[in-house]
């Protein structure tokens, strides 16, 4: 027999977004339950202990982009969180390097190595970026308005965004046309000469797209990732101690002190819903929970086509989420190593291990890599953006041992022939063997490595296509279009059921923004 308990609010799924609406939820005063699938929470910002005294970040593994006044308001450094920041990015070249550290002089003479001019316009290069992401946060941070049936809120957020970019000036408005607009590519073109300057910096425009660096719109996914900032350091990344899953945890803590009840290997298999109204959930092993509102931390179209029945929904709105674009491109390789790798062309430990490695030659190496993918292969010579966690953190991994976390572009989930498991083998093979084409040791030095395909990320994580934004950060799927017109504000065609995870705007990384603007929306609402 079922048990029949009651909520005020019941969240599903343990993601870093869920956790966070959970948080903001019960520090209102809302009674909430959270329902994990998984024996661990944080969905793709977790840390496990994959081989004995090797842990790892297995999907999501730096943060950059979680927002200040989240992490204030829900107390986070209390309850655990510490980012360690990552000191420099580097990228191997056959007979050379490029560094870029967070010491403006030190990065001006590495670049000036190689063109002086470039040296110069990065200087103004990074502080023009900063005044074009901080005139994009507002945006970000308003909740999306309904464009096409404006409440009186949606007006004013409305009002407030026209003037906001009213007040931009014509340079700014301009820039930010052409990162809306660009490829990362043609707009790196604008400004650097130096190949692998521009083909390192044009790697983050793709990082989670079925995009090259070529490709209209990868510019704004570049601007995307320079939004974040760490402690007031604008366009810094860092390394949760303890791995991601630290950030999950602290947030999990958070919700609990507020009186949040989290539970996890709870499979929720569908939303009850009654006279078009949620009421509660049913969980795979029969148990019912109601609620008086449900939240669903999971991606658009889990949340509305697998624990819906299509008949509960608009036939437009239905079409709108199948079309929701979601495809994955992205594997992840885990390594546990008995030692450090040693590049050929910067031998030896140093710096440039402490922060992000990453396997970006040029625009030529990353568009022929995407070609692999459009015609349904993966990289045969991947992207990579590489780090080694235990060189931050030495408790990642044993005494003298390393981990090495190598994201992976492209791996598309729908490969030729589908994913097996000899196919899984092949690509990590690509993947070590691109590496060990700059660090011919790390071969002798891997002890055992994970391999996570799409399909294993759809499997093991509920990532819909392995998709590691729950949908592709495109010009169409942002804002009031963000999963859907209409309902881009958390809210959706079921009363009483919310969305909260990253699929909603402001999309993916990992921010809390859309779990704390869809509580705020919920609990406005409520008022």
């Amino acid at each position: 027999m079922s048990k029949i308990n009651k909520y005020d609010a019941i969240v599903i799924g343990g993601g870093h977004n869920g956790l966070t609406a959970a948080a903001y939820l019960a520090r209102a005063g809302k009674e909430v339950l959270v329902l994990e699938r998984r024996h661990v929470l944080g969905g793709a910002a977790v840390t496990e202990e994959i081989f004995p005294g090797f842990k790892f970040s297995v999907c999501s593994y730096v943060v950059s982009l979680m927002k200040a006044n989240v992490m204030r308001e829900l107390m986070l450094p209390h309850f655990g969180l510490e980012l360690l920041p990552l000191e420099s990015t580097f990228t191997p070249l056959e007979n050379d390097y490029l560094m870029r550290t967070a010491d403006a002089d030190q990065t001006y003479r590495e670049i000036a190595r190689h063109s002086t001019r470039d040296a110069e316009t990065y200087m103004r290069f990074g502080p023009r970026m900063g005044q074009i992401g901080m005139a994009v946060r507002p945006i970000l941070e308003t909740i999306a308005p309904n464009a096409i049936r404006p409440s009186l809120s949606d007006l004013s957020n409305l009002k407030n965004l026209l003037n906001h970019v009213k007040n931009l000036s014509s340079e700014q408005f301009e820039y930010l046309t052409k990162l809306m607009t660009m490829s990362s590519a043609d707009f790196l073109d604008e400004w650097f000469e130096f190949e692998p300057l521009k083909a390192t910096m044009s790697a983050s425009g793709i990082i989670g797209t079925f995009m090259g660096p070529r490709s209209p719109g990868s510019a704004y996914v570049m601007l995307h990732h320079y939004m974040g900032d760490i402690d007031g350091a604008f366009r810094a990344w860092g390394f949760q101690r303890g791995g991601t899953g630290g950030v999950s945890m602290a947030i999990a803590r958070s919700a609990e002190h507020f009186g949040a009840t989290i539970m996890t290997e709870s499979s929720v298999e569908k939303v009850i819903v009654k006279n078009g109204k949620s009421v509660g959930v049913a969980l795979e092993n029969g148990d019912e929970y109601k609620s008086d509102m449900v939240i669903s931390g999971l991606d658009p179209k889990l949340s509305f086509l697998k624990l819906l029945e299509e008949k509960d929904l608009p036939s437009d709105f239905v079409q709108s989420i199948k079309n929701f674009r979601i495809r994955g491109s992205s594997g992840k390789v885990n390594l546990a190593l008995d030692g450090l790798p040693n590049f050929t062309c910067l031998p030896g430990e140093g710096h440039h291990l402490r922060g992000a490695i990453s396997i970006s030659p040029s625009y030529d190496h990353l568009e022929k890599a995407y070609d692999d993918a459009k015609y349904g292969n993966f990289s045969k010579k991947p992207f990579m953006d590489i780090i080694l966690p235990s060189m931050l953190d030495p408790e990642m991994a044993p005494p003298g041992k390393h981990v090495m976390s190598c994201f992976v572009q492209y791996a598309p989930y729908n490969l030729k022939g589908g994913w097996n498991d000899s196919k899984r083998e092949a690509f990590g093979d690509a993947v070590v063997n691109t590496l060990a084409h700059y660090a011919p040791n790390i071969k002798d030095l891997i002890l055992h490595r994970q391999v996570l395909t799409p399909a294993d990320l759809e499997s093991t994580f509920g990532l819909t296509e392995g998709n590691i934004f729950h949908g592709e950060l495109t010009i169409q799927q942002l804002f009031s279009l963000r999963p859907a017109v209409k309902w881009a504000d958390y809210t959706t065609p079921i009363k009483n059921y919310f969305q909260c995870g990253s699929g909603t705007h402001p999309g993916g990384g990992i921010t809390g923004s859309p779990g704390e603007m869809a509580a705020k929306k919920i609990l406005g609402i409520l008022k």
